[in-house]
């Protein structure tokens, strides 16, 4: 599959304490007192045609500073990047973005057909062409039904897809979506998880940045991820995550305290719940001593489950664990 979009090398570095403000009047800083924060530095990534690309990430990765680059909102500081083998800003590679930015703003006293119709004519597209596509996209995104609603009766789920229909408008090649399903609920999160979907089966790309791993494992058919501005690892999910059992989780019930302390001494981690107790053990030796242990004072195994590596222990390994909160 061809590239569709590509950058090399691509960095943003921002200098910090440019301008000041002196008894309230704004002033150039010329001196070396100001800092320079590399937001993004030296991207390499190739996006092919067709597919799912995820840009992964902590809060303060790059993700943004990456997508607000490709779509022309901010300049790079150095390096090159080509969408659909034109250079940035290139006006016919434009018409065949659609893009979602991560906080966009809606009009809600305008109902969702209204607010269409609007993006509609600022794409330059003309009455007939907005009357026949605006039904089509509402119901592509499953908002027929709300086509007379006011934007500010829209659940934050349904504010979402109106604003993917909204990047579909212009009918483009290449979707482009910054953190699409932050800030939803489980249902919502489906709702766009199966969106993003359909835009694949209908031959589209779709290039999107997230921090909400169990969502791109789901949906992604490869990822890049980013930390402190550097890219970290990319390629397929199924190139990136080993087959290999990474550790064992045991729930077992009616164990005596000392079997319960003899196999915690070789778990990774052990919970004591109210029914039962969970055990986590990377060795699979260990893991069939417990198994013994507990078939031998006659407790009860509720459960024995082997854990694969997934993308958010891929992730953690990368990023660290102390930015579990963040990712």
């Amino acid at each position: 599959m061809e590239d569709v979009i590509v950058t090399e090398n691509l960095t943003k570095i921002y200098i910090q304490d440019f301008l000041t403000f002196e008894h309230g009047r704004p002033r150039l800083n010329l001196r070396r007192e100001t800092k320079r924060r590399a937001a993004l530095l030296d991207l390499n990534l190739q996006v092919k045609r067709g597919e799912i690309f995820g840009l992964l990430g902590p809060n303060g990765a790059g993700k943004t500073t990456a997508i607000k680059i490709l779509m022309g909102i901010h300049f790079p500081t150095r390096g090159s990047a080509t969408i659909l083998d034109r250079p940035l800003g290139d006006k016919a590679a434009k018409a065949q973005i659609g893009y979602l930015p991560e906080n966009p703003y809606f009009y809600d006293y305008l109902t969702g057909g209204e607010f269409l119709d609007y993006y509609g004519r600022l794409y330059g597209m003309d009455k007939a062409r907005r009357r026949r596509k605006i039904p089509e996209l509402l119901e592509t995104v499953g908002l027929s039904h709300a086509a007379s609603t006011p934007l500010r009766g829209y659940s934050k789920g349904m504010l979402q897809r109106v604003g993917i229909a909204q990047a579909l408008l212009n009918d483009p090649q290449i979707v482009v979506l910054d953190e699409p399903q932050s800030g939803l609920d489980p249902i919502g999160r489906k709702e766009v998880r199966d969106l993003i979907l359909s835009l694949r089966e209908q031959g589209r790309t779709v290039f999107f940045s997230s921090h909400i791993l169990q969502d791109a494992e789901m949906i992604c058919d490869r990822v890049a991820i980013l930390h402190l501005g550097k890219l970290v690892n990319v390629g397929a999910l199924e190139q990136l995550l080993t087959a290999r059992i990474r550790e064992f989780e045991i729930v077992a019930s009616g164990l005596p305290g000392e079997v319960i302390e003899g196999i915690e001494k070789t778990a990774r981690r052990t919970l004591r719940r109210t029914n039962d107790v969970l055990f986590v053990i990377e060795d699979r030796a260990a893991a069939d001593a417990a198994l013994e242990r507990i078939r031998a004072c006659g407790g009860t195994l509720d459960s024995f489950t082997p854990r694969k590596e997934t993308l958010e222990d891929l992730f953690l390994s990368h990023v660290g664990r102390g930015t579990r909160e963040a990712a």
